[in-house]
């Protein structure tokens, strides 16, 4: 459970185009996230999260995360690659047992899995999918994701999946990790926070939601941890606070503000309207009103941690002051651009990480 060895840092990718200048069929929107990822990895960045998303280039496009992990597998020499996250509702959890424990082969044991309910209806429209029972197919798929990790075989039939693995048959291949890859849930709601803890997952967190509920929420999880059962204790995952947030990094406040600010007022308004049922919970929960106006110095006072290297590090003391976070997921809209961008990277990694690890 949370082994506090320091934090870690991690890039969270939602592979989103900025349309202008990436435009269809954008194997542009791929190069560059790929580009930014061997970056990371370079500069010694612990994670590249990937998030999966579908039917929008408004918003992410990325429609299987386990092919992008593998193609970073052999681009990559130390960062670990996880799903941030699997869209388990819309998945099989037999594909993703195989596929996760197929990529931790392919990248040496460096594979982490993300997985979460979802929250954007059209996505589910898509997939003919069932979007109001999202949760209660994610509770049914989680337990059976774990024995399959676990007994690499399965007998199983409930509402939403019949599986049945076991006899001459087991899942293959096996992952180098032991027992399993890192496991993590991302919850926005207390209802799927709660179901991390005692399920011991690692607990991934959005962007978009306060300092102030990030501290409540953890507090939930912690909680909910003392309940997870002894057969559940070994997930590498167990006790470990993800939290997602925008992060950029300039010589000064005042040009972290320049090069950020129109970016990312653009970027929200892809998050809320009809297509989005909640950022992680955010919306329903009410972390960052809409009403009251999510404008940069609102946002910069209670949620993203924009700035000078100093700001940065001040920002990150205090998140971490209230909620105990393990590792941080840095996340950025495209509209930075591509060198702004790597120099944000490049700053953090020289100036911010050295100071919190």
């Amino acid at each position: 459970m949370g082994k506090r060895t320091g934090m870690e840092f991690g890039i969270l990718f939602t592979s989103h185009p900025d349309p202008e200048v990436e435009t269809y069929p954008h194997q542009t929107v791929h190069a560059r996230v790929t580009r930014e990822v061997m970056r990371a990895d370079a500069l010694g960045f612990d994670f590249a999260w990937i998030a999966e998303h579908h039917f929008s280039n408004k918003y992410g496009i990325m429609p299987d995360v386990f092919v992008y992990a593998g193609h970073l597998a052999g681009l990559t020499k130390r960062i670990k690659i996880g799903t941030g996250v699997v869209t388990l509702p819309l998945a099989n959890p037999v594909r993703v047992v195989e596929n996760a424990a197929f990529v931790d082969v392919l990248s040496g044991g460096r594979m982490a899995v993300g997985l979460g309910s979802g929250y954007r209806e059209y996505e589910f429209d898509g997939f003919g999918q069932d979007f109001e029972g999202r949760r209660d197919v994610q509770e049914e798929a989680l337990p059976l994701l774990l024995d399959l990790f676990k007994t690499k075989r399965a007998d199983f039939s409930g509402r939403h999946f019949r599986v049945k693995v076991d006899g001459d048959y087991e899942i293959f291949p096996h992952p180098i990790q032991s027992p399993h890859p890192p496991l993590y849930l991302a919850g926005g709601t207390d209802r799927s926070i709660g179901v991390a803890g005692r399920m011991g997952f690692g607990l991934m967190l959005s962007t978009l939601t306060t300092f102030e509920e990030l501290a409540r929420q953890v507090g939930v999880y912690r909680r909910h941890l003392e309940e997870t059962p002894e057969k559940l204790r070994d997930n590498p995952a167990r006790g470990d606070v993800d939290i997602a947030r925008w992060v950029y990094v300039a010589e000064t406040d005042e040009k972290a503000r320049r090069d950020s600010e129109a970016g990312l007022v653009r970027h929200l308004g892809h998050f809320f309207g009809a297509q989005t049922s909640g950022y992680l919970g955010q919306v329903s929960t009410g972390s960052a009103s809409v009403s009251a106006g999510l404008n940069y110095d609102a946002l910069s006072e209670s949620t993203i941690i924009h700035g000078s290297p100093e700001t940065v590090v001040a920002k990150i003391r205090r998140l971490d002051e209230m909620t105990g976070l393990t590792s941080l997921m840095l996340h950025y809209p495209p509209y930075y651009g591509p060198d702004n961008t790597l120099a944000s990277l490049d700053l953090f990694a020289r100036e911010v990480a050295p100071r919190l690890r």
